[in-house]
């Protein structure tokens, strides 16, 4: 397999990570929340979380690519090579739906998160903690 292939799906396993923390990071809150872990008040993780969803709803509204998907398929170029792995990310973070339905999603999503902060309060960020 050719490096830039591999370039490239190591590009799409980070998008496919950086999903995951915002996806799951939101979960990970409202579990956090009703289990009673500290951790899930830790100011650089909401922040970061925040952060962001609120950059990928920005991405939605002024009708950005995402800087990962544009980077993956450049340096896949016009080469249909693509691991097992990378099918299978590419199915799990890609899907075939009009552009405004991922924006609202992503929108909805960004207020959803900005009101867990209100319902779910982080730490301080004066503290030393996560």
């Amino acid at each position: 397999m050719p490096m830039r292939a591999i370039a490239a799906d190591l590009v799409l396993v980070a998008h496919t990570l950086f999903v995951a923390f915002v996806v799951g990071g939101f979960a990970l809150v409202w579990i956090g929340h009703f289990r009673g872990w500290a951790w899930i008040r830790g100011y650089r993780f909401r922040s970061l979380h925040l952060a962001a969803i609120t950059f990928v709803a920005f991405e939605g509204l002024i009708g950005m690519t995402c800087p990962l998907t544009d980077w993956e398929t450049a340096l896949r170029g016009q080469a249909a090579e693509m691991s097992f792995i990378a099918r299978a990310l590419r199915a799990v973070v890609f899907h075939d739906f009009p552009e405004w339905v991922f924006t609202t999603a992503y929108v909805v999503f960004a207020a959803l998160t900005a009101m867990t902060i209100r319902l779910v309060p982080m730490g301080s960020p004066r503290r030393n903690e996560q």
